[in-house]
């Protein structure tokens, strides 16, 4: 082999992912830095959320703070940092597959296509989509929207599902997209939407935030199924790992019945689908 083409093939493989610096896996980069992110959203109640002391809070804040916790302890750090950063429906992956947040803390659904860019967790909540409405409206179906406007957050499964179930029924309804679920509950009590559509028990959580909750009600139709997970980096089996293990304890011990109850006792009681969940993911060590 000629002499340059030796030295051009050596450089290639040098310069290549061969020879390049790996990624640092999830768990190494926190066990260098001794610091963790988690991403949340602002007004995803009781999910993720603002707290009155302007902290992040909710159900699922408090399972990524126990996952911290566990992490801390596997690794066998005397401290680590927590860093919490703010994300949308819009930016969410994205912030996530760029390394910006290492565990997002918020109320996403696990769907195949979302697979093919993030991973998720065991599930951590099982819910469907559904319509917030004024009492006086007279909507309790998909159908009695024909003809309205119905506010949703875009990028969500919300938005994809009920619009294809609107094009099924052959329905004309105004989609009017908002950026975030406050959004959505300002928008039904200025008048400038007919409904708003979310996940049920987010829709229950906006209502009791509102001034006065019994001027508003949700429809008894499902249209859609939403199975929610903290969702991280693909292709990182050991931080899914140290995620699920600490998912696993808690369920197993019962303890996340604790935890539900902290965020949703005002509301209703631990259903008997989600205790199945829960039995469902408590894998044993």
């Amino acid at each position: 082999m000629p002499r340059f083409l030796s030295f051009l093939l050596l450089t290639v493989l040098l310069t290549g992912p061969a020879f390049g610096q790996q990624q640092p896996s999830t768990l190494q980069r926190i066990k260098t830095t001794k610091m963790i992110t988690l991403g949340y959203r602002e007004s995803s109640f009781p999910f993720s959320f603002i707290g009155e002391d302007k902290k992040p809070a909710g159900y699922s804040v408090e399972l990524c703070t126990r996952v911290a916790d566990g992490v801390q302890q596997q690794l066998g750090l005397a401290d680590l940092s927590i860093t919490w950063v703010v994300v949308t429906p819009e930016n969410r992956i994205p912030m996530v597959t760029n390394g910006t947040v290492d565990l997002e803390c918020g109320s996403t659904t696990n769907t195949l296509s979302r697979q093919e860019q993030v991973d998720f967790s065991y599930m951590t909540f099982v819910d469907g989509g559904s319509l917030l409405v004024n009492t006086e409206a007279s909507i309790n179906r998909l159908s009695d929207l024909a003809g309205k406007r119905v506010a949703v957050v875009p990028g969500t499964t919300t938005e994809k599902v009920i619009a294809e179930a609107f094009q099924k029924a052959n329905l004309t309804v105004q989609m009017i997209k908002v950026k975030e679920h406050a959004d959505g509950i300002a928008a039904l009590e200025h008048g400038t939407a007919d409904a708003y559509a979310s996940d049920r028990v987010i829709l229950i959580g906006l209502a009791m935030t509102t001034k006065d909750p019994t001027k508003l009600a949700i429809s008894d139709q499902y249209f859609s199924y939403e199975p929610y997970g903290l969702m991280f980096r693909r292709d990182d089996a050991d931080f899914r790992l140290a995620v699920n293990r600490v998912l696993a304890r808690l369920y197993r011990s019962g303890e996340i019945i604790q935890v539900y109850e902290q965020w949703f006792g005002p509301f209703k009681q631990t259903s008997t689908l989600l205790k199945d969940m829960y039995l469902l993911h408590s894998l044993p060590e």
